[in-house]
């Protein structure tokens, strides 16, 4: 392919972030996962978090989550735990992650711990902290990492891993290393799914990680149409319907409509009432052609921009 496929993973981080927390904890920080009581359950923060940085947007990020948890050791009864998922090379990432941290512990006056994954495509980008200061007055954070590009090579062993987040990183692998190769990437989608009717997995569990394998490892239509026969075919040799041939297919079309309607929303609220030219170019858009104009809309200064790139 020319150009390389639109990925777009941040609702997908966030409903597993969501869906498997313990899990997250337990295979990226498992030295903090092994201090928190999880019998005394956690809480997402999600609004909190949203007052605190809703004036401090400093880029863009996949996905980001504030949790409270209580510790086994009751040293703290609870404290909160800050996650970015940072998806792209970005100068101000550390200094992101420094302002929300001190702006939550302003609100709370609780310890947070700041974590993050890194989940872009640079292998020397690698930020860990953040301080200014002069005349020996320091201020400043620094804050664990995992780089998701440096599971690459432990494929088998993320295979045989029973953690969801194990199949989570080689669907980002998947995603990352097929941007320009669709084959390819059907070829790694259909894998991953298959895997997943493999190893015993609950049919929630096996609904949860298929939601995000479909939705970061995008497919054109064409392959997309295999892929969901291919998938039919699996379910009916293990006798597992858990998404039925037409309710994938028919969930697909939807989520189309779903994204084209939304997005002729936004461009009427930016530039007004659309011709029927650009109606009609939006109504016969598929998914990944929408997405690309999705992308455009906030920063275009005019209509003109949002299509020019498509010949």
């Amino acid at each position: 392919m020319a150009n390389a496929m639109p990925d777009d993973f941040d609702s997908p981080w966030k409903d597993i972030l969501e869906a498997y927390f313990p899990d997250f904890m337990a295979f990226f920080f498992p030295a903090a996962a092994a201090e928190i009581d999880w019998s005394r359950g956690f809480e997402l923060l999600d609004k909190e978090l949203a007052q605190v940085v809703q004036d401090a947007e400093l880029g863009r990020r996949y996905a980001d989550k504030l949790v409270r948890v209580h510790l086994l050791d009751g040293s703290e009864e609870w404290l909160l735990i800050h996650i970015e998922i940072q998806g792209r090379r970005d100068a101000g990432f550390a200094q992101r992650m420094f302002v929300y941290a001190y702006r939550l512990y302003d609100r709370y006056a609780r310890e947070i711990v700041s974590l993050a994954v890194l989940a872009d495509s640079s292998r020397d980008w690698r930020p860990d902290r953040f301080e200014i200061g002069r005349w020996g007055s320091r201020l400043g954070l620094e804050f664990p990492t995992v780089k998701l590009l440096d599971y690459a090579g432990r494929e088998a062993e993320l295979e045989a891993e029973l953690n969801p987040f194990a199949t989570v990183v080689l669907t980002h692998l998947a995603a990352l290393a097929t941007r320009r190769d669709a084959e390819a990437r059907y070829a790694e989608k259909l894998e991953l799914t298959r895997r997943l009717y493999e190893r015993g997995l609950s049919k929630q569990q096996i609904l949860h990680l298929y939601r995000f394998i479909d939705w970061v490892l995008r497919l054109p239509e064409a392959l997309e149409l295999r892929y969901t026969d291919a998938i039919y075919q699996i379910e009916e040799s293990k006798n597992m319907p858990y998404l039925s041939f037409v309710e994938r297919r028919g969930e697909a079309r939807g989520e189309t409509r779903g994204f084209g309607v939304m997005l002729r929303g936004q461009l009427e609220q930016r530039f007004g009432p659309l011709s029927e030219a650009i109606t009609a170019r939006l109504e016969a858009a598929d998914a990944d052609q929408l997405l690309a104009w999705s992308r455009r809309v906030l920063d275009a200064r005019t209509l003109d921009e949002v299509f020019t790139d498509d010949a």
